[in-house]
């Protein structure tokens, strides 16, 4: 496999799809592994290391959320597409609350979806080894933004996914300014959602528990009722 040929895994089970799906992405130059059966993600992860995964919500013996949500509590950290027939805005909530980098909805244009991996590939890839160092210090916390980890006094060590060093990095960019939940939606996530999901909050509170060494009285990654959230620096 050349160096720079990215590794992108597919769980889906339907034929025709997976067919159009492995034909387009290798005539991008990717390489691509397919696996049907949903108790075979974890081992497909191990053996293939994935730089992006194309997970279908609906599979045999195990769902797509239910998949997401192990490869997060395993620390992989690569970006996750979802692909599913569900358009329900909760749907796609709970598979952004839960690690899912992004959501595309069946039937989609394979440029669309060409363009999402793409984009999640750049955004990783910010924030891959290879880049120079950046650390961020929060009091004793110290985030290294290219690793993707946190450095917590007693040598407490946390992963940080793809989209929580967005968040980061855009609260950095407007340190110690007020960020709404919907500046965040469109620059994070990219989506228009109603501004009574849960999504942000849902991730704030999971990046705050990292990041703060106490997150029930936070000092750095603040909520600011009613307004939305601040990351304060010296």
């Amino acid at each position: 496999m050349p160096e720079n040929q990215k590794n992108i895994l597919i769980v889906e089970d339907e034929p025709s799809l997976v067919f159009t799906l492995r034909d387009t992405l290798e005539a991008e130059n990717y390489n691509v592994t397919v696996i049907s059966d949903g108790a075979e993600v974890i081992d497909a992860i191990k053996e293939t290391e994935p730089d992006l995964m194309i997970l279908d919500l609906m599979l045999p013996n195990r769902d797509g959320y239910e998949i997401c949500e192990e490869i997060r509590s395993l620390k992989y950290t690569f970006p996750v597409i979802m692909l599913t027939a569900r358009d329900q805005e909760i749907d796609k909530v709970t598979g952004l609350n839960i690690g899912a980098d992004d959501y595309i909805t069946k039937p989609f244009g394979v440029k669309e979806l060409l363009a999402r991996i793409t984009a999640r590939l750049r955004r990783a890839n910010a924030y891959s080894k290879s880049g120079p160092v950046e650390i961020l210090k929060l009091g004793p916390v110290k985030i290294d933004m290219n690793e993707a980890k946190v450095y917590k006094p007693d040598d407490i060590i946390e992963d940080l996914s793809t989209r929580e060093v967005e968040i980061i990095e855009h609260l950095l960019k407007n340190a110690n300014m007020p960020i709404s939940r919907d500046d965040l939606l469109e620059k994070v996530w990219r989506y228009e959602y109603s501004t009574n999901t849960r999504t942000v909050d849902v991730h704030i509170s999971k990046l705050r528990a990292k990041v703060e060494v106490n997150p029930d009285d936070p000092r750095y990654l603040v909520t600011l009722h009613g307004v939305g959230y601040m990351l304060k620096i010296n």
